[in-house]
């Protein structure tokens, strides 16, 4: 059965003009984009975005990042999409991911990771929420 998951382009991989090679490796991988756009959020929304990570101690660094350039959030769909598409961009320390994913192609440290994917079903269908109208994501009805 096929499963949705939710993912980021994040700003460092924009700014890296990237986004199209990350594209490609996503889509070679099987999944397929039923949203995407490219868009710019304010710290505000960041902060809301990333509210389970309020507290830690690099909860104000990821905001000021998120929100420091523009980024392309993205809906995917494919069997088993949400562990598939974490293993194909690797831990989020990009020294320690493997060879040939996606923070160990594009990322520049563990901080600027290059792309977010969300960790769980529900979590993909929250995070979904946050940046797409139902009517947006290819397959559903508006």
């Amino acid at each position: 059965m096929k499963e949705r998951t939710f993912a980021i382009i994040k700003p460092d991989a924009v700014r890296k003009n990237v986004v199209g090679e990350i594209i490609a490796a996503i889509t070679q991988a099987g999944f397929t984009v039923l949203a995407m756009k490219m868009t710019r959020i304010s710290r505000a929304q960041a902060a809301e975005f990333y509210a389970v990570h309020r507290g830690r101690g690099f909860f104000d660094e990821l905001v000021d990042f998120m929100s420091s350039g523009a980024i392309v959030p993205i809906v995917l769909e494919k069997e088993n999409a949400v562990a598939d598409y974490r293993a194909l961009i690797g831990t989020t320390d990009p020294a320690e991911a493997a060879e040939g994913t996606i923070r160990r192609m594009f990322a520049s440290s563990k901080g600027e990771n290059a792309v977010h994917g969300s960790d769980s079903v529900e979590n993909g269908k929250n995070e979904t929420a946050f940046f797409f109208a139902e009517s947006e994501i290819a397959g559903n009805r508006a």
